[in-house]
């Protein structure tokens, strides 16, 4: 646990601030029968998840649309570059994107406790026009993004550059996120105090919903 007060913030976004809507496979296979591919959102769900696990080690913060082109050329099984680019515009879309229903008082809580509030998201050149119109940029201090700086979570130099933008020690950061490895690990390792969020509920020892996070900050002073 952090031993100095927290001054800082940090939280991811896929699963944690925000979901697809109504999920990918049901965006792709709406997408893809506008191309002539006939699919099921399940799967289009199946072969997306086969897909990203097959591509994890490719790193998206070098290639970034390069990498999202051959995972969405993997999950329909075909290269089909008019519904890459369709699929690739219309996830740049606040309405594809659903904010969970804790994610503001969160937000404004951490904020009136004049915390520096940021993001730390493996994610792409989308995310930050994607944060604004979704309304959220608005309450975040710092936004590092993996493909700006170069590292995706869980390496050390993404918790790092946060840290600087930040201008906090790691022992004055908290940073929330739905990974094990990506946000928990990855921000432990450079000296940070990190909770996990599991909105599904499987791990009991993790918030359920960010409306947990106080009496967890309460805890890690």
């Amino acid at each position: 646990m952090s031993r100095e007060p927290v001054r800082a913030l940090f939280f991811d976004v896929g699963g944690t601030l925000v979901r697809p809507h109504p999920s990918v496979g049901a965006v792709y296979a709406a997408v893809a029968v506008r191309h002539g591919i006939t699919t099921s959102a399940d799967e289009m769900d199946r072969s997306f998840r086969e897909s990203w696990t097959a591509l994890k080690g490719a790193d998206l913060t070098v290639s970034r649309k390069d990498w999202w082109r051959e995972l969405v050329f993997r999950t329909l099984g075909q290269e089909n570059h008019a519904c890459f680019e369709e699929l690739f515009e219309t996830f740049a879309g606040a309405n594809m994107w659903h904010v969970f229903p804790d994610v503001e008082e969160a937000l404004l809580e951490a904020r009136s406790r004049g915390l520096h509030v940021g993001v730390i998201s493996n994610w792409d050149e989308r995310l930050r026009p994607l944060l604004d119109r979704m309304g959220l940029a608005q309450y975040f201090d710092s936004i590092t993004v993996s493909c700006e700086v170069g590292a995706e979570k869980p390496r050390a130099e993404i918790f790092l550059a946060a840290l600087d933008a930040a201008n906090v020690y790691a022992g004055q950061a908290v940073h929330i996120g739905d990974s094990g490895n990506e946000d928990v690990r990855g921000a432990e390792s450079v000296g940070m105090t990190a909770f996990l969020v599991d909105r599904d509920g499987r791990d009991t020892t993790a918030l359920r919903d960010l409306r947990d996070l106080q009496a967890r900050l309460d805890l890690a002073k």
